[in-house]
């Protein structure tokens, strides 16, 4: 129970940042806004640390496969594409195609077993729900 609360918990967070984030872009620029978020975001990653935690800050670079060290790289570019996309399409449908996207990669990802995951057996169940998912798009953009 705990898991969906904070999942639920995860996409409202991201869908407020997402429009915040959008309204600071538009008093400065994309890449001054994502500094901010992200330079926002170290600090307080670097704060909760100094409060909770205190293990090793190098240890992250012991991380094998060297290349999972993008993700902060890669968060630099899902605020670019937030912002770009909600400032597009609005904000409901900008998170419906990020969800549906987030849904279909992630299933690819364990569905082959990639960067690491456990390899699931492909599911119909889980297709005929992706399905379902892009139909409730195209039902929510039918004007």
């Amino acid at each position: 129970m705990a898991g969906f609360l904070i999942a639920i918990i995860s996409g409202v967070l991201m869908s407020v940042q997402g429009v915040f984030n959008t309204q600071v872009t538009k008093a400065s620029s994309v890449w001054s806004a994502n500094a901010f978020v992200q330079f926002s975001a170290f600090l307080v990653c670097l704060l909760t640390w100094m409060i909770t935690d205190r293990t090793n800050l190098m240890a992250v670079f012991s991380v094998k496969p060297w290349y999972m060290l993008l993700g902060g790289v890669m968060g630099a570019f899902i605020t670019l594409t937030v912002i770009k996309s909600m400032d597009a399409l609005g904000p409901a449908r900008a998170v419906m195609f990020i969800v549906v996207a987030q849904l279909l990669a992630a299933y690819l990802i364990e569905l082959f077993g990639l960067f690491g995951t456990q390899k699931q057996p492909w599911e119909w169940r889980k297709a005929i729900g992706m399905a379902a998912a892009i139909t409730g798009i195209i039902i929510f953009k039918w004007k």
